[in-house]
C-alpha cells in the first residue's frame, strides 16, 4: 500500500497528485503546523486529544482551524486505509499562499522502517545542546513554546547528528543542564518510585499527548507520577528512561552518551501497556 492523502475541502485524491503549491507558506518559511498520530486497526489513538492540541497550534499561529471539518477528513482517510495493524498518520495544516487560503491535508503510511526494530532493541540515545535556556520561552511567546509548527529543521539536523554517532536519537539539553526533550518525542524516566517527566511552559517544549494518558493511566493503577526538572546525571541516575511518542510509543533507552543502560523488562512492558502500546 503506497498511502492514502485526503485534502481538507477536497476530499480523497491520489497519493501522487500536487496537495499544495510552490508558493504556499508552509513550503517556503515552515509557516503552520501538523500532528502525528498512530492508526491501529482502523482507529486512530486519542484523535479527540491530537486535534486538541492541533487547535491550540493553530491559534498560536493564527489560522483558522475547523476541529470538525478536520475530523470528518481524518474519517475519510481512514476508510480508504485497508491495511490491518498499525499505521502512521499524519494532519498538516499551512497558512497557505500570499492572499490565499489556509492547505491542509491528512496523509497515512507505514510505519518507518527502524521503528519494529527500535522497540525490540531498545534505543540508543546521545544528549546535544538546544543552546537556550530552560526558561528562555517564558517571555517570548513569539517563539511558540510548545506549538507543534512544521519548522522541524533543527530537529531533523539533530537526529542526524545522532546517526553520525552511531546512535537512534538524541535527547536535548538546555544551556544550563537541563533536560528538555528529544527531536520527536518527550522523555520520561522511572526513579524505582515513581515517573517523570520534563516540565513544559517556560522549557517551551511540547506537551505530549502519549506522555499524558500514559501519566492519567498510570496514576489511575497507583503509580506515582511527577514533572521534574532533570540534569542527564539524573537520567543516568534513573532505573529507566524512555522517549515516548505518540506514533512510535515509549521506547526505553538502553545506552544513554555510550553507557550502556540495563533493561527492566517487567516495568518496560507496564508502561508501554499502559500508553496502548502493549501486546
Amino acid at each position: 500500500m503506497h498511502g492514502v492523502v485526503a485534502v481538507l475541502g477536497v476530499g480523497l485524491v491520489e497519493p501522487g497528485a500536487p496537495v499544495i503549491r510552490a508558493d504556499d507558506a508552509g513550503v517556503t518559511r515552515g509557516d503552520g503546523c501538523f500532528e502525528g498520530c498512530r492508526l491501529r486497526d482502523g482507529v486512530i489513538d486519542k484523535l479527540d486529544r491530537h486535534l486538541a492540541r492541533m487547535t491550540r497550534s493553530a491559534a498560536a499561529l493564527e489560522i483558522p482551524f475547523d476541529a470538525s471539518a478536520w475530523a470528518a477528513l481524518v474519517a475519510e482517510a481512514v476508510a480508504a486505509w485497508p491495511e490491518p495493524g498499525e499505521a502512521a498518520v499524519k494532519l498538516l495544516l499551512t497558512r497557505g499562499p500570499v492572499g490565499g487560503a489556509p492547505s491542509g491535508f491528512v496523509s497515512i503510511g507505514p510505519l518507518p522502517a527502524d521503528y519494529p526494530r527500535q522497540r525490540r532493541e531498545g534505543l540508543r540515545i546521545i544528549t546535544l545542546p538546544r543552546g537556550t535556556a530552560s526558561d528562555a520561552y517564558a517571555a517570548a511567546p513569539w517563539l511558540l513554546g510548545g506549538v507543534k509548527t512544521l519548522s522541524y529543521a533543527v530537529n531533523m539536523a539533530a537526529q542526524r547528528e545522532a546517526v553520525r554517532r552511531g546512535a537512534d536519537d538524541v535527547i536535548l539539553v538546555s544551556a544550563d543542564g537541563a533536560v528538555l526533550e528529544a527531536p520527536t518525542s518527550s522523555v520520561v524516566w522511572w526513579d524505582g518510585a515513581r515517573l517523570h517527566t520534563t516540565p513544559t511552559g517556560p522549557s517551551g517544549i511540547l506537551a505530549s499527548t502519549t506522555q499524558r494518558l500514559l501519566f492519567e493511566r498510570a496514576e489511575a493503577a497507583g503509580w506515582q507520577t511527577a514533572q521534574t526538572a532533570a540534569t542527564v546525571d539524573d537520567l543516568h541516575a534513573a532505573q529507566v528512561v524512555w522517549l515516548v511518542a505518540s506514533v512510535r510509543g515509549p521506547v526505553d533507552v538502553v545506552a544513554l552518551d555510550g553507557k550502556a543502560r540495563a533493561r527492566v523488562p517487567e516495568v518496560d512492558a507496564e508502561v508501554r501497556r499502559l500508553a496502548g502500546f502493549g501486546g
